[in-house]
């Protein structure tokens, strides 16, 4: 399968750089499925289109604030690293480390304000290093207080070395409101638009809601370069389904009710765990999983999604699960009508 089959004419104005000014104000593309019938509307609509028995499902995963700045030592020339996640123990993280030369093992450099010390341990690829951090303040609290949002590659706000890209708003808006599960570098998107009083609207005509954990990494934004789809490594995030998820999803199929999948990540999760066990069971692991036609979805019956990148495996997934004549249609329409992309945009409902 061709990468380029999956490309569309983006304008760079259609991609969002600010939210919505509330949460489920933001537009909201219906597409069905067995009939390619399209509409537009709110997310503040959603009710309308969901039923008794049905479950959402959402991604409980919390964005932390993943990047710090600082030094080398003793040079005390300028480094920017993005956390990852941990590895063997609490002081020992696999980053994405920025700087005009790259530090060699045993190089000790300082972070947030001095308040971090770092020594890199190892060098891997693609600009991942394994370092290991002391301080004298527990670790996450210095890194809540001094990291910097890691905001999508795309959205562009002033920045300089010390503080970063970011805004007061940004702390807030690009974290869902069901957030629990701290590890994510970036954000489950389609979460971004709910609101506790949306949520409440769903329960109260008898949608209910679990929770899956998947910790977004950076691979979510590494885009395709191979010229077939096939050839594409998947970056692997760690995930987890709770018993009371997984019990949740066999009531709602036991009850004829549609699962709905809010998001890619979710997608993923629970695809990923019916294909190694024919089934959704209470489960941890990592989920390197690529979805692209023809891919038969055995779990997911609905989904909620933003507006994704040219040719990249999120739109892919997409296409695997509403088609992909239907898919770019509805995408070539979103362009004409100018709903907003990206992280930070608008949705679309697949029914």
């Amino acid at each position: 399968m061709n990468t380029a089959d999956f490309e569309f004419d983006l304008p760079p104005d259609l991609i969002a750089q600010q939210p919505a000014p509330k949460r489920t104000q933001a537009r909201m593309m219906i597409i069905q499925r067995a009939t390619g019938a399209i509409e537009h509307r709110h997310v503040s609509d959603l009710p309308g289109y969901l039923r008794n028995n049905d479950l959402l499902v959402v991604n409980d995963t919390r964005v932390f604030p993943a990047r710090l700045f600082g030094r080398k030592l003793p040079g005390g020339g300028r480094i920017e690293i993005l956390l990852i996640e941990p590895l063997s123990d609490s002081q020992t993280w696999d980053v994405l480390l920025r700087s005009s030369h790259v530090p060699k093992p045993g190089a000790q450099l300082i972070l947030a304000d001095e308040q971090i010390r770092a020594e890199v341990l190892e060098m891997g690829h693609g600009g991942h290093v394994t370092l290991r951090l002391s301080s004298d303040r527990p670790l996450m609290e210095i890194i809540e207080n001094k990291g910097v949002v890691p905001l999508p590659p795309y959205i562009k706000r002033p920045r300089t070395i010390t503080d970063g890209p970011q805004t007061a708003e940004d702390r807030q808006r690009y974290q869902t409101v069901y957030a629990r599960h701290t590890g994510a570098v970036a954000a489950p998107t389609a979460g971004l638009h709910f609101t506790p009083e949306l949520i409440q609207s769903l329960e109260s005509i008898g949608v209910r809601r679990a929770a899956i954990t998947l910790h977004v990494g950076p691979g979510t934004f590494k885009p395709v370069t191979t010229p077939q789809v096939e050839d594409h490594p998947m970056d692997s995030e760690r995930y987890v389904i709770p018993s009371e998820t997984a019990a949740l999803i066999q009531d709602a199929h036991a009850r004829k009710g549609r699962v709905v999948a809010v998001g890619s990540t979710v997608a993923r999760t629970l695809e990923t765990v019916a294909a190694a066990q024919g089934a959704i069971i209470p489960s941890a692991g990592r989920s390197a999983l690529f979805i692209y036609p023809p891919y038969p979805f055995k779990v997911v019956d609905a989904m909620l999604t933003n507006f994704h990148l040219p040719a990249s495996t999120l739109i892919m997934m997409v296409c695997a699960f509403a088609g992909q004549a239907l898919t770019l249609d509805a995408y070539r329409l979103a362009v004409r009508e100018r709903y907003r992309f990206y992280s930070y945009g608008d949705c679309m409902l697949i029914l």
